[in-house]
């Protein structure tokens, strides 16, 4: 048996990978809201959706994290592809949370993942996004950035495709989580089956 120190570091973005916030946000807030909404969740092809919702980056952004801060975040249920591959694999890696969400969230999505995830994930981390508002000092220009100090993580699993290439640039393998957003088409489990 493989020493547990030794074992493959995977880092995992939160949200929209772990858990589905976009879609979760967009049908519970966005839809209700807007019912002359013509678009559908596999309609997103940009993220921020801003634009597409024809709305401010800062309303929207307020939005988002007014949800974060909800009873419909805590009660989201995970991504159940992502916690099945858990069940049946993770206790082969370590695992690493690592998201970027405006401070005032980051209680809430810690506590989501260690609700959800904590079996496995230990470690959670958090680069706090920009807010008008809250503006924050961030002591690391990006995800690549911060998993170079970190010098931890093997893998990192990511919807965000410029995330993913820092990661790459920082030298983790990274797969890409498919979303309306990104153009990834291979399912997420048949990149984690790779791993193991």
């Amino acid at each position: 048996m493989v020493p547990r120190h030794n074992l493959p570091v995977i880092v995992w973005d939160v949200d929209d990978v772990l858990n589905n916030l976009m879609q979760s946000w967009f049908e519970v807030v966005w839809l209700p809201a807007h019912p002359e909404c013509t678009l559908c969740f596999e309609d997103i092809k940009e993220n921020p959706p801003h634009q597409l919702l024809g709305v401010s980056l800062r309303d929207y952004l307020e939005s988002l994290d007014e949800f974060r801060l909800s009873r419909h975040f805590s009660s989201m249920l995970p991504n159940l592809e992502i916690l099945d591959w858990f069940q049946n694999d993770g206790e082969k890696f370590h695992h690493i949370a690592l998201t970027a969400t405006p401070l005032c969230a980051a209680p809430a999505s810690s506590a989501w993942v260690f609700q959800h995830f904590g079996r496995w994930i230990r470690s959670f981390h958090v680069l706090p996004s920009a807010r008008p508002i809250h503006q924050v000092t961030n002591l690391f220009a990006d995800k690549g950035d911060y998993l170079k100090w970190l010098n931890k993580g093997d893998v990192i699993v990511e919807d965000n495709i410029q995330n993913a290439e820092l990661a790459r640039r920082a030298g983790l393998n990274a797969l890409v989580m498919p979303k309306p957003w990104n153009h990834a088409v291979e399912a997420i489990t048949f990149k984690l089956s790779a791993l193991v």
